[in-house]
């Protein structure tokens, strides 16, 4: 069985089944960026606020925009209000996604508490009206494009129903299923149980993304071979390691894979902290590149005493001057710098 394969998704032809999952805080436009680099064959937006959306579309604004080499990207909403999630989704037309993805599976309780993410799991009918809205929103503004959702297998253990939340989804027009097999309450504890996967792959018509317990390309190929799910969808496993995406694909199509030293990895890290400055200055990437970086040194020798300068360092200089210590060659800085440049121009 060929396990590296093409997913199609409604009218939309995606060449193999290596995802990148929508992660807060994280899969912004610069890392998603960075996974595209790396072989991730489809990407999608952190969530965003339905509500926000429809009350100020251009608050939103930078967490709408395509990376220049994402040439399939999805938005995903979240809202528990049918037609506010409508009229959000009709406001995507500018961004020209090629699909719009629904929450229903974000843990958070700031999310919780509104009806949405997995809060939706409580009331499988109610997901099934968002769907159908949001279907329908595509059809109107947005030239068809496929609608999908991310769900959970249920709220807590006595609360299993990922098949009702799925077929709700399907028959209201969702065109994939990404099936995150934890419940509410495990959040991202204990083991997800991939036998949900398995079982959803098998009973649906469309496509089935599994998700959870992904870190390296063996348990992409463990759980593409167990379960039979379409494709895989990375969340932390790719966090520091947009590496995964490449190793996998070489795992599955060629039976090895090599990973990265650690000199190109810092080089890959310092070019997402340049790219990601272009969008939201620089200030605020240095910021937010923090912990981006405490994931990217995580397990190389000196780690720690490196993850120690990296949480104080404010300016691309002071990163660079980080790095340049460490024993990063300037030239391998300066063409991530380069290359950062020349994308965003």
């Amino acid at each position: 069985m060929n396990l590296y394969r093409p997913v199609k998704i409604g009218n939309l032809d995606i060449s193999g089944n290596l995802f990148l999952a929508p992660v807060a805080g994280y899969s912004d436009k610069a890392f998603r960026s960075i996974c595209v680099d790396q072989g991730a064959d489809f990407t999608c937006t952190e969530l965003i606020s339905s509500e926000a959306m429809v009350r100020d579309s251009s608050k939103t604004e930078v967490l709408l925009n395509r990376a220049d080499n994402e040439k399939n990207y999805a938005v995903q909403l979240f809202g528990s209000d049918p037609d506010v999630m409508a009229r959000a989704a009709a406001l995507l037309e500018p961004w020209h996604p090629e699909a719009v993805d629904i929450n229903c599976g974000c843990p958070v309780p700031k999310v919780i508490k509104t009806g949405a993410g997995a809060a939706l799991a409580k009331d499988p009918a109610r997901l099934g009206k968002i769907v159908e809205a949001v279907v329908q929103s595509s059809e109107e503004y947005l030239g068809g494009i496929p609608v999908t959702v991310k769900i959970r297998s249920g709220w807590d253990a006595s609360s299993i129903n990922y098949r009702e939340s799925a077929r709700a989804a399907v028959e209201a027009g969702a065109a994939l299923v990404a099936l995150h097999a934890r419940t509410r309450v495990q959040g991202y504890s204990g083991l997800s149980d991939w036998s949900h996967i398995a079982d959803l792959a098998s009973v649906l018509n469309v496509p089935v993304i599994g998700s959870g317990d992904l870190f390296s390309p063996e348990d992409a190929e463990r759980m593409l071979r167990e379960t039979r799910c379409a494709g895989v969808m990375f969340a932390r496993g790719a966090m520091g390691n947009p590496f995964v995406f490449s190793a996998a694909k070489s795992l599955l199509l060629n039976g090895s894979y090599t990973w990265p030293n650690v000199t190109e990895k810092l080089a890959v890290g310092f070019k997402q902290l340049c790219m990601s400055a272009r969008d939201i200055g620089e200030n605020s990437a240095c910021r937010e590149m923090r912990k981006q970086f405490c994931a990217y040194t995580k397990g190389i020798e000196g780690g720690a005493a490196l993850r120690n300068l990296l949480v104080h360092a404010e300016t691309i200089e002071d990163y660079r001057k980080i790095f340049l210590g460490y024993g990063i060659p300037a030239d391998k800085l300066e063409f991530a710098e380069a290359h950062a440049r020349d994308i965003d121009l």
